[in-house]
């Protein structure tokens, strides 16, 4: 039920059906989780407890009801990076907001105004994508960026049916600002949602975007 807190578990097999035993950590921990509702409108980023035995553990609360869809990245010790997907129903009143592409790309925060800049957004070409950091209140670049799990950002990009996930880590990991530069490609047409996260003043902050790929 949505606004109620769910118990979530998320079992790891083999090729066999055996529990993966052992997951290498990858940007300090071992499962990144994406959550995201079918209207692209919710967004959320958790790090599942590992309890051994192939079995991780998380705490939702998922704010309406509808579809969502879950995005799991771990690697099991000793094979390739893998990326797992499943779909939830949620009970509970829910209104599909429409994905509109932004006509101005930037937002703000109480940490930061932040302005992205595509390089392409066109459908298998390489793209980079530039993040750049104001202090909200004066406009002045900013150069106080904390890491974050590692790295100066974290990047997931989600197409507008879901099909198409894409977990961006930055061309250089380290650094404090005014920029973060990601590369990526958009692997069909469509609309894209693009959340970048970032960590200043200790506080990790979330920015949303929407393109167009064609």
């Amino acid at each position: 039920m949505a606004g109620e807190t769910l118990q979530l578990e998320l079992r790891i097999a083999d090729a066999d059906g055996e529990p993966v035993q052992q997951f290498d950590v990858n940007h300090e921990k071992k499962l990144h989780l994406i959550v995201i509702s079918e209207d692209l409108s919710y967004f959320d980023h958790v790090h599942p407890e590992y309890t051994g035995n192939g079995l991780f553990r998380q705490s939702l609360t998922l704010p309406t009801g509808g579809k969502y869809k879950l995005f799991a990245d771990f690697q099991p010790t000793g094979y390739a990076q893998t990326t797992a997907s499943t779909i939830v129903h949620v009970e509970g009143e829910h209104t599909l907001e429409p994905v509109i592409e932004d006509q101005v790309r930037v937002k703000t925060t109480d940490k930061a105004a932040v302005e992205l800049k595509v390089s392409s957004l066109a459908v298998g070409g390489e793209s980079e994508l530039t993040f750049t950091f104001r202090n909200p209140k004066s406009g002045a670049d900013l150069s106080d960026l904390q890491p974050y799990l590692g790295a100066i950002g974290h990047v997931v990009i989600i197409s507008e049916d879901l099909d198409h996930y894409l977990h961006v880590h930055p061309v250089r990991e380290l650094g404090s600002g005014p920029e973060a530069r990601f590369a990526t490609r958009f692997p069909a047409e469509g609309m894209y949602r693009i959340w970048g996260q970032f960590q200043r003043d200790g506080e990790v902050f979330t920015v949303p975007f929407t393109v167009k790929a064609q």
